[in-house]
């Protein structure tokens, strides 16, 4: 890293476009590596991780006193906090992504015309992906892991406040490729924290890039999606709901409804919003509202919610739509199923809404009806995750409808191309 960053000192744009180039070349030889070669960098990858987790907890301790020093809030320092579990966590979501299926070459479906041409829909890589990234350092090896197993190059972004600890995830993971024999640039760390890095991986540089995921804050994937010159996989905020109906279950609720809202509040899956079924209010609304509060949620509620419990604060209209990421969340009062659609229609993100149930119909008409990525029944909306789909990891969520959406994981990670196989024939 050290020669692109004497590099950047005299100019960025040649370094960046330089770092395109080497993820291109490298992109076409992962395209053809065998899964038997990407599986042995995986866990050599993961090797290094381990081996090095006492220096990255050190960069780490390094990149949060800078933040602190910053007067960065306690949600930014979680995201931004590492320790030695999570680090063998990382470690641990590289070995099972190395057993996953290989997405790459899989048939997708394949059918043969009367004519007898033999034509098949088959999985390939997208090519180079650009992830631009802020305070979440355990996003390198995730997106490193999955991207080197769907055979894309990758070229990361750091945020200023994680840079110290991402640049040794980094350098670990590049150690794995060296050992299976696989080029070090695909997966490469823009060794520059200036801003104008993100403005020449939004430009595509020069074609090398083919599709850029955002993970940060509102601010970045904003600026994301209207500078990027190329496709982004991404969401603008995860303002989610759990919707308890009037058939819930209290307890199930209650159980819920903590985890979605305080297991981690600083994560796009939080609840940002619980809205109740009036017909469930004499029995769920001030249990719900009193174990959040004691829990040290703050809640702002409606009328009827301020009447359940005199420790509620007054919603005003901008808490609706508000991702708080923080221990705060919104209570409404609605008439039913529908009236809960309409709000979350209104006011959500298209990103993860929830309804706690013991109606099957309702339950099937929220899930048919609310045009969100994901979408539960009497499950936290925190399992918005990629890992917890089964997926090994995920690269973000997206919530837009074009190619992926919900977590971004190996087969998101793919394009398909069509091969045909023939006999001779020709067309008339």
């Amino acid at each position: 890293m050290s020669v692109f960053a004497e590099q950047s000192q005299a100019s960025i744009e040649p370094m960046m476009l330089y770092m395109g180039r080497l993820a291109r070349e490298a992109a076409r030889e992962l395209a053809l590596a065998s899964t038997a070669r990407k599986n042995e960098a995986l866990k050599a990858m993961a090797a290094r991780l381990e081996a090095r987790a006492e220096a990255i907890l050190e960069a780490n301790r390094n990149d949060i006193d800078a933040a602190r020093g910053k007067s960065r809030d306690d949600a930014f320092i979680d995201r931004l906090m590492l320790d030695s579990s999570l680090v063998a966590a990382m470690a641990r979501g590289l070995r099972e992504i190395a057993a996953l299926p290989d997405p790459v070459g899989q048939v997708i479906a394949s059918w043969t015309r009367p004519n007898g041409l033999q034509i098949s829909r088959v999985r390939v890589p997208l090519g180079v992906i650009g992830i631009i990234y802020e305070s979440r350092p355990n996003v390198t090896a995730d997106a490193g892991g999955l991207c080197l197993k769907s055979g894309n190059a990758v070229i990361l972004r750091s945020g200023s406040e994680s840079f110290l600890t991402s640049l040794v995830i980094c350098n670990a993971l590049t150690e794995g490729l060296e050992e299976a024999g696989l080029s070090q640039a695909a997966i490469q760390l823009v060794p520059t924290v200036d801003r104008a890095a993100v403005g020449f991986m939004l430009g595509g540089l020069g074609g090398a890039i083919d599709v850029i995921v955002p993970r940060g804050g509102k601010s970045l994937v904003a600026r994301v999606q209207e500078e990027a010159r190329v496709p982004v996989f991404a969401h603008l905020e995860g303002v989610c709901h759990v919707y308890v109906d009037g058939a819930a279950d209290l307890d199930m609720a209650k159980k819920i409804v903590l985890n979605a809202k305080m297991r981690r509040t600083g994560v796009c899956g939080a609840a940002e919003t619980l809205l109740v079924d009036r017909a469930a209010a004499p029995t769920h609304l001030q249990p719900l509202v009193a174990m959040l509060i004691e829990a040290g949620c703050e809640v702002r509620g409606d009328a009827d919610t301020q009447s359940a419990d005199p420790r509620v604060k007054p919603a005003s209209e901008e808490d609706w739509p508000k991702e708080y990421l923080d221990a705060i969340i919104a209570v409404k009062l609605v008439d039913g199923v529908d009236a809960a659609i309409e709000h979350i229609t209104r006011y959500g993100s298209q990103h993860t809404d929830a309804i706690v149930t013991e109606d099957n119909n309702a339950a099937e008409r929220f899930l048919a009806r609310v045009d969100s990525a994901i979408v539960l029944h009497n499950a936290s909306t925190q399992f918005a995750d990629g890992g917890e789909f089964g997926m090994g990891a995920e690269i973000g969520i997206a919530t837009g409808r074009f190619h992926a959406r919900g977590p971004v994981g190996l087969e998101q990670l793919t394009t398909f191309k069509y091969v045909v196989h023939g006999s001779g024939q020709t067309r008339r």
